[in-house]
């Protein structure tokens, strides 16, 4: 089968389309034909070998490879449909359409890949594209998980810092459904973009410091993993709610005693993967209430230009690879 690979760490010119091995599933696995995948800021983090938060640099090189790749076909997001299944399992069946994760597993950058059974896997919202549908599992897993976790009450002001990307932007969505106003927080060429899914306030953070605005809020989520995390739990409003998509170590242990002993709640868990929850998505997505996110779609002989797109921040919404021929686009 044809996949998207790397064999050493590095910059984008390290990812190479190649033939490799089509995978074989065994009696409680699926195998599944990609169509489309998302390029994300964790594959360009894993293909160079560089996090923003260092903690999590020696476990990752035990898992990912210590001097190369263990895994060399990268992709943990995507859309596609069930080529066959397993002996035992129940869930799908061939020519079915699904999304979702493979985790850690990798390798939605082929053709072909093979997930068990209980994988986070879910029906294909049947408004969306395969490409557009590939976008949704991290995003919108995450933005799910914090908004829920928010608690947030119709009426309330939310600052969502770093509303421009993947996660960012399906939470604007989803916390606008929950009757909150939103205040984005991203550059100003996202602005247009952001209004557009239901931010009612923007704030272009390269010519204006939000935490020097006065302003204050009821829940504020933050994706920038470089943020001031002081200054922004200033803005909580009493009993307000600060959640961190994206945390430095420094905010893991500083989250405890703030919850513990001030009227504010630091949350910082990060956001479990079920089928469960992809299937919350996919009716909040077929009722209109989450709309498609797609910046651009690259074929996989331009991986490295997708990638290049998404470390340059310059992208409005998500990066997607068409392993399917049938779901490219001009770009």
């Amino acid at each position: 089968m044809r996949a998207v690979t790397y064999t050493r760490y590095g910059g984008p010119d390290v990812l190479r389309l190649a033939d490799v091995p089509a995978p074989v599933p065994g009696d409680r696995e699926i195998l599944i034909r990609v169509r489309a995948a998302e390029a994300t800021k964790s594959d360009c983090e894993f293909r160079s070998f560089r996090f923003p938060v260092k903690a999590t640099w020696l476990p990752l090189r035990l898992v990912l490879g210590v001097t190369r790749p263990r895994r060399p076909v990268l992709g943990m997001y995507f859309a596609g449909e069930v080529v066959s299944a397993g002996g035992r399992v129940t869930r799908f069946a061939p020519g079915d359409q699904v999304y979702g994760c493979t985790g850690l597993r990798l390798g939605a950058y082929g053709e072909f890949v093979v997930l068990p059974d209980r994988a986070a896997l879910a029906p294909k919202p049947r408004t969306m594209t395969f490409a557009e549908a590939a976008a949704v599992p991290l995003g919108g897993l995450n933005a799910l998980h914090f908004m829920r976790r928010a608690r947030i009450r119709p009426g309330e002001q939310v600052l969502i810092n770093g509303a421009g990307g993947s996660i960012g932007a399906h939470a604007v969505q989803i916390a606008r459904s929950m009757g909150a106003d939103v205040t984005a927080v991203d550059h100003g060429t996202k602005e247009d973009f952001v209004r557009r899914l239901g931010a009612g306030d923007f704030v272009d953070y390269s010519t204006v410091d939000v935490t020097t605005t006065g302003r204050t809020f009821d829940v504020i989520f933050d994706m920038v993993a470089a943020s001031p995390y002081r200054r922004l739990v200033g803005m909580l409003r009493p009993g307000g709610r600060y959640l961190h998509g994206n945390p430095r170590l420094s905010v893991l242990v500083r989250s405890v005693p703030a919850t513990r002993f001030t009227d504010k709640t630091v949350t910082v868990a990060f956001a479990p993967e079920t089928s469960e929850a992809l299937a919350t998505l996919t009716k909040l997505i077929e009722a209109g209430v989450v709309r498609p996110i797609v910046d651009r779609i690259y074929p996989m002989a331009e991986a490295a230009v997708a990638h290049r797109r998404v470390e340059t921040e310059q992208r409005l919404g998500a990066v997607v690879i068409a392993v399917d021929e049938r779901d490219e686009q001009p770009v």
